[in-house]
């Protein structure tokens, strides 16, 4: 900044040096006894407490995940699920999800949070315009224009860069005699400033810069939670395709036995038992076709919803669910650290507490002030801007409390005990973190045993219906066995989608319990947040 604009800027040791105008010179005293008093910062340095990580995950011991190259994340991390109606899907929840919206309002309301603090290193500037007409009686004594027996008046203050105004009116005559009215001018300005001697703003701009942070983080994580809940919402709609599929299969093989079934019965050849039975069969598989239609529009409802549109107006064709399981390798447990954006959150979270500490800790010093008043007072206007009308002055206070009844120890221990909470919240989030993990790798684990299980079952089953059906053609065994293994197998094939369901489902929450890819490193930086001045640093 230039042309007698106020400046501050941060010297190389981190510390905001004292205001002074540009082009102006100081005299070196004076200038250094501003930065004696400005390299003070009181309270606690933020240091990052340690957090209890594992060295290895226990869910992998034994267990060797593929890694093809075709689920490397190319950036999107669901690309490794290669649906392109998943990826349309989960872009425009980035655009136009509420959620996400209402976080980056919040993200916004802390920045203008940072530049409100960063304020404080300025000076408060003020201008005060003033005009008063009257006159001074004698004798009878009548009130004078600034406001006396009998007259009027009126007066105004600035302060903090806000200019005002103001008029007079004339007295009116008391008794005999009097002097002429006289118009008074006056304009002023003032200039007030507290420097920050004990870094007590250095520290709430420190706090509310932690805590845009924190809001960025959440931001991020508000993002990765919408995105992981469009995929779970979208591989349980599929989950109710291929549920529908295989129901609209054992519909049209229950028909066909019925059809047969009745034949026999027409004929003569089997027993009204074995028809009544191979119809209601049939007609339950019907009532349960029915019913799937009911979750599955649940959950395209739920997918409108999370990319910002009504119900109405999303319909997505069925599909089968996909037979693909992508398992994300989960890297060191120490990386975690950096990849999980609620993690980063409670970390920044604390310094954020820390600087408050300081914040109560400076209030144990005095405050200290420094002001500058000038301008011209004097009548006609005219003559207003001369060196007789001029005034001015320089002042300086200091204002300490030296008896609070214990009010500001109390409010330090506060802001520490705050800052402990802090602390153990980090600590059981990165607890928490770790769970999710390892509940997801375990799960991938065992469900794809279970998956193969599942598999040999339904094969098995089927080739027992067979032979069974083909008895009750001979007439060797009752059409209730039939039925019951027919029933087996169902139940069978409905396990095994429930199993790929889960395996789909455990798959993207492990992929957004490791972070999504998302890195610390797209933090916004602290010295950057709110800092339209472009030389101020928290």
């Amino acid at each position: 900044m230039s042309r007698g604009r106020l400046r501050t800027r941060r010297p190389r040791s981190g510390e905001p040096a004292p205001i002074r105008r540009a082009g102006a010179k100081a005299r070196p005293s004076v200038a250094l006894f501003l930065v004696a008093l400005s390299a003070c910062t009181v309270g606690p340095n933020y240091h990052r407490p340690a957090a209890i990580v594992p060295t290895k995950y226990k869910s992998l011991r034994g267990w060797t995940i593929a890694q093809p190259m075709d689920a490397t994340n190319r950036g999107a991390w669901w690309a490794i699920f290669h649906d392109p109606v998943l990826d349309r899907l989960e872009r425009e929840v980035d655009v136009s999800n509420q959620t996400i919206k209402q976080a980056a309002a919040a993200y916004s309301t802390a920045v203008a949070l940072v530049q409100e603090a960063q304020a404080g290193f300025f000076p408060t500037a003020g201008f005060i315009g003033d005009v008063t007409r009257g006159s001074s009686f004698g004798g009878g004594g009548g009130g004078s224009g600034g406001g006396g027996s009998g007259g009027s008046g009126t007066s105004s203050t600035g302060t903090g860069g806000v200019a005002t105004a103001s008029a007079g009116g004339t007295g009116r005559s008391g008794g005999g005699g009097g002097g002429a009215p006289i118009t008074q001018y006056s304009i002023e300005g003032t200039i007030d400033w507290t420097p920050d001697v004990w870094g007590r703003i250095r520290r709430q701009v420190e706090s509310q810069a932690a805590a845009a942070q924190v809001s960025a983080a959440d931001l991020a994580n508000a993002r990765l939670s919408a995105q992981m809940t469009l995929a779970v919402d979208y591989f349980d709609m599929r989950a109710e395709d291929s549920l529908t599929d295989l129901l609209r299969q054992t519909v049209t093989a229950f028909a066909a036995a019925y059809r047969i079934v009745h034949n026999q019965y027409l004929a003569g050849i089997t027993a009204l038992s074995s028809d009544v039975t191979a119809r209601a069969q049939l007609e339950n598989a019907r009532a349960e076709l029915i019913g799937v239609a009911v979750q599955r529009a649940i959950f395209e409802h739920a997918i409108a919803v999370l990319t910002g549109r009504p119900p109405a107006d999303l319909t997505l064709s069925p599909a089968p669910m996909t037979n693909r399981i992508p398992v994300a390798p989960p890297g060191l447990p120490s990386t975690l650290l950096q990849r999980r954006p609620d993690i980063a959150a409670a970390e920044r979270q604390m310094q954020e507490e820390n600087a408050l500490i300081g914040v109560q800790v400076a209030a144990f010093y005095p405050d200290i002030s420094l002001s500058v008043l000038g301008g011209f007072v004097g009548s006609p206007l005219s003559q207003l801007f001369t060196t007789a009308n001029r005034f001015w002055s320089l002042g300086a206070s200091a204002n300490e409390t030296l008896f609070a009844g214990g009010a500001r120890t109390a409010a330090v221990a506060a802001a520490r005990a705050t800052y402990d909470q802090s602390v153990a919240n980090y600590r059981q989030v990165v607890l928490t973190a770790f769970q999710q993990v390892e509940d997801q790798l375990i799960s991938l684990r065992i469900l794809a045993e279970q998956a193969r299980a599942e598999d040999a079952a339904v094969r098995a089953t089927k080739r027992a219906v067979d032979v069974l059906f083909n008895q009750y053609m001979a007439g060797t065994v009752a059409y209730t066995n039939v039925v019951t293994e027919q029933t087996t197998l169902l139940t069978a094939q409905q396990s095994a989608l429930a199993v790929q369901q889960s395996r789909l489902v455990a798959s993207v929450t492990l992929i957004t319990a490791l972070g999504g890819g998302w890195t610390t490193g797209a933090l916004p930086e602290a010295d950057r947040i709110g800092n339209k001045w472009g030389f101020l640093r928290p």
